[in-house]
């Protein structure tokens, strides 16, 4: 995978799941793009910037995610940014998937890094 073709995952994700799901463990094309940008480090930044704006609800909390990452207070801020966001989020947690707004999602993720 490139950065090209992570960027079109990312922005298109339908669901977020930063590893694998059910009982198989699969990992979802998103998850890859997510970790292929993970190790490009910062140099993923505006990227990831780009998804936060344009991106699917999923799309734009893994960019979020990423970019609390490599930058806290980026992070913090695009959280912020996304708190009131109406989009729904399918989360999974291996088997166990819950789906809620990105704005709560935002909400939880602020929770967690404050």
């Amino acid at each position: 995978m490139n950065d090209t073709e992570a960027l079109t995952e990312l922005m298109t994700a339908r669901l977020l799941s930063f590893g694998g799901r059910g009982f198989a463990g699969a990992i979802d094309p998103s998850t890859a793009a997510y970790w292929h940008l993970a190790q490009r480090g910062a140099e993923a930044a505006p990227l990831l910037e780009r998804v936060l704006v344009e991106g699917t609800p999923a799309g734009r909390a893994y960019a979020a995610t990423l970019l609390t990452e490599l930058d806290e207070t980026a992070g913090r801020a695009a959280w912020e940014r996304l708190s009131g966001e109406p989009g729904r989020v399918r989360f999974y947690q291996g088997c166990v998937s819950e789906e809620l707004t990105l704005g709560e999602y935002a909400r939880r993720s602020l929770g967690r890094a404050g």
